[in-house]
């Protein structure tokens, strides 16, 4: 099948680019030096696309979010007329006040957001033609991860980590190659959306502890702070600090479970993913 990938260079493109190649698959990469989606449609003579670009900035101005998820979601459904689209959404579509507990696609989504990230993922969704594919994972990690575990290892003080109730609430993480994978059983599946993860959920904290051993700090031990005490701090950085380090939308993504259903896609889409692993995080 012939197959366009935007932000083919980015983790989860690239990662979905190589994979796609290695099941016999035509891919073409697009990164913003071949089009940059926000200037308008492109000419795209494929079979299938799978939109990976966004703009994945929870401190973002919701313009500039906006301008990139929304409109250039938009732009590549104006591109891509008769081909299947497969849209790499997220699990932050899904209300970050509350916890996300074993949650079903057909959860409505929120009226309020945390992030301008969410906002515009959400509003993306609503671009996309009723036959197309969207895939919502939630934690994506694995190598070549710039976002995920290199955000937590930032927070790193000395040989203490603190987190949101010390970060022990069950997620469903997502290694980037069970993401891959179900990007191309999309490209046939059944039109809809789709949760996507590991295999079973984890204990955030244990995973935590487990990638910090492997990247050689075995020292750092997990620190709590409650829940509301990190969210009202996050909320005065927010306000006092134009890209804050500590955000509501983190400290909410951390601190409560997020945990998905995943029989949707395993019925559906033949889906079958491996379970959490960190087999070579000492790389990452």
């Amino acid at each position: 099948m012939r197959v366009a990938v935007t932000g083919a260079a980015g983790f989860v493109g690239g990662a979905i680019t190589a994979h796609l190649r290695e099941h016999g698959h035509d891919v073409t990469p697009l990164t913003r030096r071949e089009w940059d989606i926000t200037a308008g449609p492109f000419d795209l003579r494929v079979d299938a696309v799978v939109h990976c670009a966004a703009l994945a900035d929870d401190t973002a101005p919701l313009g500039q979010a906006m301008l990139v998820n929304r409109i250039g979601t938009r732009n590549v459904v104006a591109s891509a007329a008769g081909a299947r689209i497969v849209h790499v959404s997220t699990s932050s579509v899904y209300d970050a006040f509350v916890p996300s507990v074993e949650v079903r696609e057909d959860t409505p989504l929120p009226t309020r957001y945390l992030s301008s990230y969410s906002e515009s993922k959400a509003a993306a969704e609503g671009e996309l033609p009723t036959d197309a594919v969207v895939l919502r994972p939630h934690a994506v990690y694995g190598p070549g991860d710039t976002t995920l575990l290199p955000r937590v290892l930032a927070g790193i003080r000395g040989s203490r980590l603190v987190l949101p109730e010390g970060a022990r609430v069950r997620h469903t993480l997502t290694h980037v190659e069970n993401l891959a994978a179900a990007a191309a059983l999309a490209l046939t599946g059944p039109a809809g959306v789709y949760n996507v993860g590991d295999d079973t959920d984890v204990l955030l904290s244990a995973v935590l502890t487990e990638f910090l051993a492997r990247r050689g700090r075995p020292d750092v031990t997990l620190h709590s702070i409650p829940y509301r005490a990190a969210f009202a701090a996050a909320a005065v950085a927010e306000r006092l600090q134009r890209r804050p380090r500590l955000t509501r939308y983190a400290v909410s993504q951390l601190g409560l479970e997020r945990t998905l259903d995943l029989t949707r896609a395993r019925e559906l889409l033949g889906y079958e993913p491996g379970p959490t692993s960190l087999v070579g995080a000492e790389q990452w």
